[in-house]
């Protein structure tokens, strides 16, 4: 196993990366998106400058990573692009609106540029993990609270407890490992793979339900003290 330096926040760093990657293997298969983080809080006490760090590292990292990387696909003409996006990409809940517009944005890119690249045989997947037992409800999460409104305060604390509880009782990352292997090595031409029980659960909630009624089942776990 070879380990490469990568910022998907630096241009430079991804070039880098990739000319190096391409010297030592000679071609690439597949290329995994997965550096992200969530940033918490209620969006009117965000900062900009917290706004515009989620979506360098959540959205324009990866289009970055993957500009980057097509001259190398389209010269052999095959890949596979897999991007860990999230259930947040399909759903929305409270005290998430930074993290959620990150992902309905990468959500709307991969599925545009899947035509682009199908002439070159290059196809792309979304992992879609639900509430998994990782470092995403601690270490990788960043609570925005930089213009801190005292009307918000109940809700931020019952909101975050309640999100995080789910969190720490959810399902492990294996699951999320194993998709991530099914879309990067299957020969099925499919673009979403729900990763978990609670993911293909609350799309098939979201997209059935009547908006007022999962907007109260919503409500209902995440506000309930």
């Amino acid at each position: 196993m070879s380990l490469y330096q990568l910022d998907v926040t630096n241009e430079t760093s991804i070039r880098e990366a990739f000319k190096q990657i391409v010297s030592d293997h000679g071609t690439m298969d597949v290329l995994l998106n997965n550096a992200g983080y969530g940033a918490v809080g209620i969006f009117e006490e965000a900062s900009p400058e917290q706004i515009q760090r989620q979506f360098d590292t959540n959205v324009f990292g990866v289009m970055n990573v993957i500009r980057t990387a097509l001259p190398y696909f389209r010269k052999q003409r095959s890949g596979r692009i897999v991007t860990v996006s999230s259930v947040g990409g399909q759903i929305t809940f409270p005290i998430y609106s930074l993290y959620h517009s990150s992902k309905w944005a990468i959500e709307g890119f991969i599925e545009s540029l899947q035509f682009e690249l199908a002439p070159f045989n290059i196809d792309m997947k979304l992992i879609e993990p639900g509430p998994i037992k990782t470092d995403f409800y601690g270490r990788s999460q960043e609570l925005v609270r930089d213009q801190p409104l005292d009307v918000y305060d109940d809700y931020t604390e019952v909101a975050l407890h309640n999100t995080n509880a789910a969190g720490a009782n959810a399902e492990g990352p294996d699951v999320v490992a194993e998709t991530i292997w099914r879309a990067a090595t299957e020969r099925k031409k499919r673009l979403r793979y729900p990763a978990g029980k609670q993911a293909g659960l609350l799309i098939a909630l979201k997209r059935y339900l009547p908006n007022r009624v999962f907007f109260a089942i919503v409500r209902g776990v995440v506000e309930k003290k």
